[in-house]
Order: structure tokens, then C-alpha cells, then sequence
């Protein structure tokens, strides 16, 4: 019988850093093909000005070098990604109960910034917190709790980038645009799901979104998580195991809006997205992965690093499921379930 240790480690162990390299950069080189099929978030005036050619990857594997390519070091705003954040201070603080007490923890099916499912719904609650109307709630729970500052520093730590700024420009730009984001505050507050003052509310949570980073920062968080919450280098425990299970169970289901299903199919890799271009991917046990790419798909997820992600999933054995038997599977069976996927037909 094959020793379960060393058979574990030699699955998660990621290739050859040369090597991994060399397979991103090329991996890196189809993803930008991809670019002219997107578009910057230019309902965000500031967001629009945004060059979408850049492209930039950091991998922070849990053992061994951390791999940067691209632009991996240019500063954009986390948007959505900070939603991660939230959600662990708030389980952490709040405690799961009462955070979902106010939001829910299943796919939504629309729109990250859709009102339907919210109006719609017979429970009150957000579908989750990795929606616009999930977040909101999860900020009226931090918002007694909390400052902007307190977050500030909390985000510079876990991320482990004390340059993360509050984008002055893009949160005014946003404050200006956010009719949408303030209707559904208001309907939150309706429900009673919000019971803290709308307007300051939604000034925190806009503040959050505008917060400067870069896809080192999110690697960084990443590789947090991907080990059960604690830094590697220091030892210390930013979250509990099971905030960090909830969190990367949620990364799964929902952070790629309504896409996250055939992204976790295709991609296997808990991920939460951000308008602003980023992705934060987790490999658990094996890798924090940031990525920065502004030009945008349909959903509002960054077309080249899903595509990115997709090309070196598997080959670098970042995939939730990897197995080393996959590597026998037939290749032509494999095209067709493509195939069936992005034709939205199901399998």
C-alpha cells in the first residue's frame, strides 16, 4: 500500500519553478488574444480610463519560489475582490450566525449588480455575500463594528502590502455612479436586512472597492487562505479554519458571479473576481494566485485571466481536483466536454 503522505505531497507539489514559468508565459501569450473580446468597466467613468492590453500573474506556492510575470505588480482597485475581505472580518467579528442571519450562501444566477433575485425572493436575504446586495449586508453588520481605518489596516496585513491606498479618483468616480448600488442599499434597508445608516454604509463599502492593490497583494492573501488562514512566514492566524473553509467554499460557488459554475468546471479553482480586473484564486494547500487583467467578459470577470487560469489549471496541478490519472484521459473526450460547456448545453 502506497504511503498517503508522500502520495498527498507528490500530487500538491507544484512543478519545477523554471518550468512553471515557462508553461505561464506561453499560457500568458494565448490569454491576450482574448483581450480584444472584452471591454474596461466603463460604467465606472474613472475605471474606463484603465488600459485593457495589461495582463500580469503572481503565484505564491505554499513551498518554493514565488512566481511574478506581466504586469503582476501594477496597482489597480480590488472592487469585488473586497468582498473576501469583508466577509472574513465580518464571520470573524460578527460570528456565521449572524452573518447569515442577513445573507444567504447559494449562487444567485444573475447579475453581480441585479436587483431581480433581491425583489424577487421570498427570503429578504441576498442570495450571498460575493454579490453587490450580499456585501452591502455583510458592511451593515461590520459597519458598528469597524472603521474604514480599521479595515484599511486589516487589508495591508492579510495582503501583505502596506502600498494599499484608498484611489481617491475612482471612489469619488464611484460615489458619482452608484444609483444602482444605492437602490439596493435602500431596498436592503426595507427589508431590514440593513439597519445602519444607508449613506455611510455605502461610502464603506465603496471605499473598500477602491482600495489600490496590485496581483502580488492578492497572491499574497491567497496563500493565506490556501493555508487554512495562517501566514506561512509569521505564524500568525489571520481567521479560523472554518472562516477559511466558508470563505473558499463561497470563492467556489459564487465569486465568479454568474459564471462561477462553468468556471469552477473548466478552471477548478475557487476564485473571486473584481470589475476592476482582478483575481484572487486559492489553491488550497498548494498556492495563493492573484491576477490582474481589466478587460472585462460578459459576466464582469477578467476575459484574459479566466483564460489564463484555465490554460495552466491543470497542468500545474493547481485544480480543487487534481489527479495525476487525469493525465491518461483522452484527449477527444475531453475537446467534446468543452465543447458542451461553452455551448451552455450542460453535461
Amino acid at each position: 500500500m502506497p504511503n498517503t503522505p508522500n502520495t498527498i505531497e507528490r500530487q500538491y507539489q507544484l512543478i519545477d519553478t523554471e518550468k512553471s514559468k515557462e508553461i505561464i508565459q506561453r499560457a500568458m501569450d494565448l490569454a491576450r488574444e482574448e483581450i480584444p473580446k472584452g471591454h474596461v468597466a466603463t460604467y465606472i467613468p474613472e475605471l474606463g480610463r484603465v488600459d485593457p492590453h495589461q495582463l500580469g500573474i503572481c503565484i505564491y506556492p505554499l513551498t518554493g519560489e514565488k512566481i511574478c510575470l506581466g504586469d503582476y505588480n501594477v496597482r489597480f482597485t480590488m472592487q469585488s475582490v473586497s468582498k473576501v475581505i469583508m466577509l472574513i472580518v465580518a464571520l470573524e467579528i460578527c460570528g456565521r450566525k449572524k452573518v447569515f442571519e442577513k445573507v444567504g450562501a447559494e449562487p444567485s444566477g444573475e447579475a453581480f449588480d441585479s436587483l431581480v433575485e433581491l425583489d424577487m425572493n421570498n427570503d429578504s436575504r441576498p442570495y450571498n455575500p460575493l454579490i453587490n446586495s450580499g456585501a452591502l449586508a455583510v458592511c451593515g453588520l461590520l459597519l458598528p463594528e469597524v472603521s474604514f481605518q480599521d479595515m484599511l489596516r486589516f487589508s495591508r496585513e492579510i495582503c501583505s502590502d502596506p502600498g494599499i491606498t484608498l484611489n481617491e479618483a475612482v471612489f469619488d468616480s464611484e460615489m458619482k455612479t452608484c444609483s444602482r448600488n444605492r437602490s439596493i442599499a435602500y431596498l436592503l434597508e426595507s427589508k431590514g436586512i440593513i439597519t445602519t445608516d444607508v449613506e455611510d454604509t455605502l461610502r464603506f463599502y465603496t471605499k473598500m472597492c477602491s482600495l489600490n492593490i496590485t496581483a502580488e497583494s492578492l497572491a499574497n492573501l491567497g496563500k493565506k487562505l490556501a493555508n487554512d488562514g495562517v501566514c506561512m512566514k509569521t505564524g500568525k492566524r489571520f481567521m479560523s479554519s472554518r472562516t477559511a473553509r466558508i470563505v473558499k467554499t463561497l470563492m467556489l460557488t459564487c465569486g465568479m458571479y454568474d459564471g462561477s459554475g462553468t468556471f469552477a468546471i473548466m478552471v477548478g479553482i475557487p476564485t473571486k473576481s473584481g470589475v476592476g480586473g482582478g483575481l484572487l484564486s486559492v489553491s488550497d494547500k498548494r498556492a495563493g494566485i492573484g491576477v490582474f487583467g481589466p478587460a472585462l467578459d460578459a459576466q464582469g470577470n477578467s476575459i484574459a485571466g479566466c483564460k489564463l487560469l484555465r490554460e495552466i489549471s491543470n497542468v500545474l496541478r493547481l485544480n480543487l481536483f487534481y489527479d495525476p490519472e487525469w493525465n491518461k484521459e483522452d484527449e477527444e473526450e475531453d475537446s467534446v466536454a468543452v465543447d458542451m460547456i461553452e455551448a451552455s448545453v450542460g453535461i
